[in-house]
């Protein structure tokens, strides 16, 4: 557990599809520093020399945490964020934690100076943009799978649930960054 001067960090949690990725570069594009968790399995991946890809991720994110622990991800990413810190970072972004040992993690080490935000979206919604995203497009099937998988397996569900905060992401992009500047503001983020 550590403190840092007038550090505050904004995670952001949802499944897949969610918005989440959107939510941190509508505050990276502001300059603010991001922690990204899903790097640290796809840096995994790339220094065992496995190919991207849903089912070789899905199957990956469970066997580094069965062989490394399940705070595998975490201790790299606290590592991340007090690296920030001391480097005059006060205000970070982090993206994606992924499990109920990661939430209970960063709460412990940052206690008080993290702010767990939550992005919610009709699983339709979701889907439809899964479908059309650009960067590793996945079918209805593939993403209910991975909801699934994200659920039980990961228990995703926790952090979702626990969350600070709560912003609804079903109507435009403008909307969307409205929600996300006013939880910001009053965070004096």
């Amino acid at each position: 557990m550590s403190h840092h001067e007038n550090l505050k960090i904004l995670a952001f949690v949802g499944l897949t599809g969610s918005g989440k990725t959107t939510a941190v570069e509508h505050f990276t594009e502001k300059g603010f520093p991001k922690v990204y968790f899903g790097g640290i399995i796809y840096e995994a991946m790339a220094e065992a020399g496995i190919e991207k890809g849903e089912e070789n991720e899905t199957k990956f994110r469970v066997e580094i945490r069965e062989k490394e622990g399940s705070d595998f991800v975490v201790k790299r990413i606290i590592k991340q964020i007090h690296d920030l810190a001391d480097a005059g970072q006060h205000r970070i972004i982090a993206d994606g934690i992924y499990t109920w040992d990661e939430y209970k993690a960063i709460k412990h080490e940052f206690p008080g100076e993290t702010t767990v935000i939550a992005i919610t979206s009709p699983k339709h919604m979701r889907y439809h943009w899964l479908e059309s995203r650009l960067d590793r497009p996945q079918t209805p099937q593939i993403s209910a799978a991975r909801d699934q998988h994200e659920i039980e397996t990961l228990q995703k569900g926790g952090p979702i649930a626990a969350a600070d905060f709560f912003i609804m992401n079903n109507g435009s992009l403008e909307n969307f960054y409205e929600q996300l500047d006013a939880v910001a503001q009053s965070l004096e983020f």
